[in-house]
């Protein structure tokens, strides 16, 4: 890629309220950007602009998580046409229910963390770096790594299918109104993420920060990265790291449903902050997305749990994670509603308000089921070390049989992973990921909610497994035209 001006300024970004086309920036009038930032008090403001952002309704705040279950088989939908339902039905194309949110939403955060990443290295450069502002470009560069990993895996192939196909463009440094970036290959962004990550672990703190990436947040995300790219020695590796490092405890099953009720617990590595007066949707909110159709006012029954984990969580009566779920719309005894993101039966979320709820991007309980996973598919796969892995979270529905040598398996960890991660995002990549079939439960509501876009199973290789590049971005930047995903 061409070497690009800088033109906007980090707080010129930070300003901006709308989520424009990222290719279609227009000049900044706003202070230089080589003098917004020019110690670390400023980089704060910067760095908490940008964790502001990620929690954005187009990202962490609501859709990004929505969008990991709507389309992975654990969330069914009552009826088509209350919001977003188009991710479960994949009623996509680049003119109607493209998700383009996702493209503008989290491009505008790159811009905001590329900004912030090339002020603190002209500081550096000019001899005026610190502690702090290392730190700060470390928590930039993670933050980076993370929205395109988040970006490759819904506009690109997975890794281990196609690696050399397209993936998302690599914008690196602030953009000129005329950049035309064009898209680069799916390994290519894998590699850019494993070397931002490389780049922030050593300037990164190892003490817990709340709400920022820390050190073992950036080591959880390769962990992750190095799973979606088959690599599971490195996987586990990054995984132990954090386990045996003591910073981070699992809840005990007494505490686990009281955990959605408390801000940055023992099992958070990173978790997003939300408070009443600052990034809350209010009745738009992830948590009121999650509610029955009247439980609260403002509350419409977007999505509820499908027959299929219903019947994954029924294996145990006991299983302490029935205790965040409610009634559903269907019936006053299914309990297939998840009040994960309103703090629990007592709908006071986590900061007594019900809809300015944390987002825990991600947990301890996540990296031992990643760790148990990565042990069994190393060359010579330990069963004994993922079958302990693995029990550490099982222990959870006390009524069933630990895994062990002869029977640990990977659908019981991905089995595991769908009871303990409901409402979080998980599901459709990880199926997608292990080259699984994903059903639907569209007869679960009589009548049927009938889906005309896709077939009641599906796997990775329906074209609209990735979504398409929306027309107004292809306007805005001929050069990707012909870089469209097959068949949209």
């Amino acid at each position: 890629m061409k070497k690009i001006t800088i033109i906007l300024s980090v707080l010129g970004v930070m300003l901006i309220t709308s989520c424009e086309d990222f290719l279609d920036v227009k000049p900044s009038n706003l202070a230089d950007s080589e003098t917004s930032i020019l110690n670390a008090a400023d980089a704060k403001v910067a760095i908490n602009g940008l964790m502001r952002k990620m929690t954005s309704s187009d990202y962490y705040g609501r859709n990004f998580v929505i969008f990991g279950d709507a389309k992975g088989g654990d969330f069914a939908i009552r009826s088509q046409g209350r919001g977003l339902d188009y991710y479960y039905s994949f009623n996509h194309s680049a003119t109607s229910n493209s998700g383009s949110g996702f493209w503008t939403q989290i491009y505008h955060n790159i811009l905001q963390a590329n900004n912030l990443i090339l002020n603190i290295q002209k500081i550096e450069t000019d001899g005026g770096g610190t502690a702090a502002l290392a730190d700060y470009k470390g928590q930039a560069l993670t933050a980076r790594a993370l929205m395109y990993f988040d970006l490759v895996r819904i506009y690109g192939k997975p890794y281990n299918m196609d690696k050399a196909s397209y993936g998302v463009p690599l914008v690196l440094e602030p953009l000129d109104a005329s950049a035309q970036p064009t898209r680069a290959s799916v390994e290519a962004v894998y590699i850019q993420i494993l070397k931002d990550l490389a780049d922030a672990a050593p300037l990164l703190s190892k003490n817990k920060v709340n709400g920022y990436p820390n050190y073992y947040a950036n080591k959880a995300i390769e962990a992750r990265v190095h799973l979606f790219m088959g690599n599971y020695t490195a996987a586990l590796a990054a995984a132990e790291e954090i386990i045996t490092s003591g910073k981070y405890s699992l809840y005990s099953n007494a505490n686990w449903v009281g955990s959605w009720a408390t801000p940055f617990g023992s099992e958070s590595i990173f978790e997003l902050a939300i408070y009443p007066a600052e990034a809350d949707l209010t009745t738009a909110s992830l948590g009121y997305y999650l509610l029955r159709l009247g439980k609260v006012t403002g509350a419409m029954g977007w999505f509820m749990a499908s027959d299929y984990w219903i019947t994954r969580m029924s294996e145990d009566a006991s299983d302490v994670r029935w205790g965040i779920m409610d009634f559903d719309e269907s019936s006053p005894t299914r309990l297939g509603s998840s009040l994960k993101y309103v703090g629990g039966t007592a709908l006071l979320g986590d900061k007594a308000s019900r809809s300015a709820v944390n987002v825990k991007v991600i947990r301890l309980s996540e990296i031992y089921l990643l760790a148990a996973e990565a042990a069994l598919g190393l060359p010579t796969p330990d069963k004994t070390k993922a079958a302990t892995y693995l029990n550490a979270i099982r222990k959870r529905a006390p009524a069933l049989a630990l895994a062990d040598e002869a029977t640990v398996t990977v659908d019981m960890i991905m089995d595991e992973k769908s009871k303990e991660f409901f409402a979080e995002g998980h599901r459709y990549f990880d199926m997608i990921r292990l080259n699984k079939t994903i059903e639907y439960n569209d007869e679960f509501i009589t009548p049927a909610v009938i889906i005309p876009h896709r077939s009641k199973t599906i796997d990775r290789t329906f074209y609209k497994a990735i979504l398409p590049i929306s027309q107004t971005e292809l306007d805005a930047n001929p050069a990707i035209a012909s870089q469209q995903n097959p068949q949209y």
